[in-house]
């Protein structure tokens, strides 16, 4: 099963210091696999899942090619900004962003 980023992803995880952005890496790829610590997400969120790494959660879906990592951020923050992205219509579970 293929792993395809956004650029949002991609900028973030190029802008991470050596160690997080390995980390990141190897829990995505391991996605391929169904390994990690995974949660189907509810509500306005229904349609992705999360990918927690460390103090980061990796926010994908599921597709017929592939994985579809979309957003990724601090746990922290996460949600919230992702949320709001839903919100406004910028991402979709049908638009496959």
């Amino acid at each position: 099963m293929k792993v395809v980023t956004t650029d949002q992803v991609t900028a973030f995880i190029r802008n991470l210091a050596p160690e997080p952005r390995k980390r990141l890496k190897a829990g995505m790829t391991g996605l391929r696999d169904g390994l990690g610590d995974i949660k189907q997400l509810e509500d306005n969120l229904a349609g992705y899942s999360r990918l927690r790494v460390g103090s980061f959660r990796v926010i994908f879906q599921y597709r017929d090619f592939g994985i579809v990592c979309v957003f990724v951020e601090r746990r922290k923050i996460v949600y919230e900004v992702f949320s709001s992205l839903v919100e406004q219509g910028l991402l979709s579970p049908d638009k496959g962003n």
